[in-house]
């Protein structure tokens, strides 16, 4: 254990190489003094104008702070944040709430994706979806916990805050890894975004009688600006808006749809068609772009983090089976085996009219909240890509986040459509499936990396990261040999 002489000495020697400002602050960026060891811990604290976590003190005037903890006290450090978050102008610590980066992990899973789910899943019947779902579900909340330990394994190693995926690849991976990530990652934004554009115009337009062109730009303007201009706390705000629209207008839908609920149809169950409704059902669960955006967020408070993502999480996995209930058992008499996917709520708007706009309504909601997420993932993607310093809005990232997808959707948004089915069968479940346990695997096991003192956020060792990378392998080998089993043969 460290005393307090070899804690004393350390400061004196950092005295030395950092001597006191002639100014208000000073910023360290110091990674792992050599004079601190295992049992020393320094307290991290971020400051928004630099991209560098202030280790291991800030300053106040002339008076330098080092909090120093011996090893007893070092497990409940860890339990809490690993940084803190200042506000640029009076330099009180902001911290992050965990309601909002709740909603925000919700909203942002709560996308177009509901809307495709009974599409999907009415060859396998609502029993066997539901199965699916719950273990997409449990899939995606463990990949997700994996980047978020890497994440702020990255940060503590690297001493910078908001590092992304790339960064985390780089460090895990090396520089192929890395490359995977970036590609994938732009690509899934891209289409997704594109989607969500596409659609949320295409509803605007037949609400307010306007051009495609003027809504897909209204559209893009106010959320986009809500992005860019809006602080962390009333992001979360509006996040929150959106998803108690989702909700009131998901609960009005549940109950004008489920009078005609007819509850023996919802035990029929096809395991054997599950396996082609898991890439859209996997793509419905995304939300591990805003991840990096959390663990910076909360401080890396690993406990936080956990919570934000379980929550977040489960409220949608709750909304998919209620919203896959009513659906397929309102509409028992789907045809299926066709080898074309109908969609059930096509056929719900053409036998109900007044389920047609509260469709609209609640889809539009789904819609914002994702792509509020999705964009808030890619600038902070893009700025660690681009080298910008963390903390302060460059417009950069948002004009390469906001415009091509508003550009891609006034084209012929149809042509995009194979390209988001492609996204879900290998983008999303490598990407998010596969990636996550690999980065994982090299973080904790690598002889090249500085062992982690944080704790695992996924327990079970290299078992279960086999079994999250074999599990994805599983499904897109699956989704190749049909593939191939349907191509013409001359």
């Amino acid at each position: 254990m460290a005393s307090s002489s070899s804690c004393s000495s350390s400061i004196s020697s950092l005295l030395v190489r950092f001597p006191p400002p002639t100014h208000h602050t000073i910023q360290l960026h110091c990674l792992k003094p050599p004079q601190f060891n295992y049992h020393t811990y320094c307290l991290l604290s971020r400051r928004p104008q630099t991209n560098k976590l202030l280790r291991p003190f800030h300053l106040h005037r002339y008076q330098q702070t080092l909090i120093c903890s011996s090893q007893n006290q070092l497990d409940s450090q860890f339990q809490d944040r690993l940084f803190s978050n200042l506000n640029q102008s009076t330099f009180k610590r902001e911290p992050g709430s965990v309601i909002s980066a709740t909603l925000l992990v919700a909203g942002t899973t709560v996308g177009a994706g509901i809307l495709a789910i009974p599409a999907v899943t009415q060859e396998a019947g609502f029993l066997a979806s539901a199965v699916a779902c719950i273990a997409c579900w449990l899939y995606m909340v463990m990949t997700g916990l994996l980047v978020a330990e890497v994440n702020v394994n990255t940060m503590c190693e690297l001493g910078s805050n908001g590092v992304s995926l790339v960064s985390m690849a780089t460090r895990t991976l090396g520089k192929v890894g890395a490359q995977i990530v970036c590609w994938s990652y732009l690509f899934i934004h891209y289409a997704l975004l594109v989607a969500y554009v596409a659609r949320s115009s295409d509803i605007l337009t037949n609400f307010l009688g306007i051009p495609l062109y003027e809504s897909a730009t209204l559209f893009t303007l106010i959320l986009g600006g809500i992005c860019y201009f809006g602080s962390q706390r009333f992001i979360g705000a509006i996040n929150g808006i959106l998803i108690f629209g989702i909700i009131i207008s998901f609960a009005t839908l549940v109950g004008l749809a489920s009078g005609d609920l007819q509850w023996d149809t919802l035990l029929k169950a096809n395991f054997a068609a599950v396996p082609f409704s898991i890439p859209i059902i996997a793509l419905s669960f995304v939300y591990q772009n805003v991840v990096p955006v959390l663990c910076t967020d909360l401080e890396g408070n690993l406990s936080k983090v956990r919570t934000a993502i379980t929550i977040g999480t489960a409220i949608p996995l709750l909304l998919f089976l209620v919203w896959d209930a009513v659906i397929l058992g309102t509409i028992p008499d789907l045809e299926t085996g066709t080898g074309q996917i109908m969609d059930p709520l096509q056929q719900l708007r053409s036998t109900n009219g007044v389920v047609g706009p509260i469709v609209e309504v609640f889809s539009l909601f789904a819609i914002a909240t994702s792509y509020i997420g999705f964009v808030l993932g890619l600038t902070d993607f893009l700025s660690d890509l681009f080298k910008l310093p963390t903390g302060q809005r460059k417009p950069l990232p948002y004009l390469l986040s906001l415009f091509p997808p508003l550009v891609l959707s006034l084209l012929d948004p149809e042509i995009f459509f194979k390209a988001l089915d492609f996204a879900g069968t290998y983008g999303v479940l490598v990407l998010f499936g596969i990636l996550p346990a690999a980065m994982s695997w090299s973080d904790r096991y690598s002889d090249d990396l500085e062992p982690s003192k944080l704790p695992p956020l996924v327990q079970g060792g290299k078992v279960t990261l086999s079994v999250v990378m074999g599990g994805a392998g599983w499904v897109i080998v699956s989704e190749i040999l049909e593939n191939l089993m349907h191509l013409p043969l001359n």
